[in-house]
């Protein structure tokens, strides 16, 4: 692909981050496809739809006084695999909860589509901690 398309690509992936960056989760999930799939090692199971993700997300807010403060990406690479990108990069996220505040240090992988009228859309998303 051409440095127009991966400049779309990084561009796609800084819009998602800082959304989740600030909790505006309605501008974090709008990055998403409806079918898009998601693997957290926090939980024991994969999500399957952008909906599902977005109960288990007001799940953590409702139950443990989940909220993102800050997230930051480095190390970011994009690979190409036709109409599909590979997003790769390193994240530092600080959440707050009921038990105080934790900084999150993980890899993580979204797999962005290109769609036409839609740019860029992430259709899968896993992120492993950093040991």
């Amino acid at each position: 692909m051409d440095s127009n398309s991966e400049i779309a690509v990084k561009t796609a992936a800084a819009h998602l981050v800082a959304a989740f960056a600030r909790h505006d989760r309605e501008a974090y999930f709008a990055c998403f496809a409806p079918e898009a799939t998601f693997v957290f090692h926090n939980l024991s199971h994969r999500l399957e739809t952008r909906e599902e993700y977005l109960r288990e997300w007001q799940r953590w807010e409702m139950e443990d006084g989940f909220h993102v403060e800050s997230c930051l990406s480095t190390a970011q690479r994009v690979q190409w695999f036709g109409d599909i990108a590979v997003f790769t990069h390193s994240v530092s996220t600080q959440i707050g909860t009921k038990r105080g505040r934790v900084t999150l240090n993980e890899r993580e992988t979204i797999v962005f589509q290109s769609r036409p009228g839609q740019g860029w859309i992430a259709v899968h998303e896993h992120l492993s901690p950093v040991d």
